[in-house]
């Protein structure tokens, strides 16, 4: 937690290299300070296969999903530090775009949390 996938299409790795994209995307996150530096993760799909409108060529999208507990300005705050930091990168993307969803903390599991040892039911149990 969190987790930033990101799904684009291939020729966006024509304009910045997959790690230039996701290095900004992880940098803009911590930055927001909303999360410890370890948990963030990030991950990069592209896409030969697609279909766009007329006259448009390229996509990137980010699905962020992070802990509840954050508020809505905190979520629009994160979805706009990152979307102002890749928007220099990659001008000619035809749709760049980002969306934030919770998951409830009594949902989530890893295995850190189901570690019989952990009693205190701490997250980072095993670091």
């Amino acid at each position: 937690m969190p987790h930033f996938v990101i799904e684009c299409s291939k020729n966006v790795l024509d304009m910045q290299p997959a790690e230039v994209i996701m290095e900004t995307v992880y940098r803009a996150a911590e930055s927001t300070g909303l999360f410890a530096e370890n948990d963030i993760k990030v991950r990069l799909h592209p896409y030969e296969l697609y279909r766009l409108g007329t006259g448009k060529d390229s996509f990137l999208h980010i699905f962020g999903s992070i802990m509840s507990g954050r508020t809505t300005a905190e979520e629009a705050n994160l979805a706009k530090v990152i979307t102002r930091q890749l928007a220099p990168l990659l001008p000619n993307v035809s749709f760049l775009s980002i969306n934030i969803d919770q998951f409830e903390k009594a949902t989530y599991a890893n295995r850190s949390l189901i570690d019989p040892r952990n009693t205190t039911g701490d997250r980072f149990f095993l670091k």
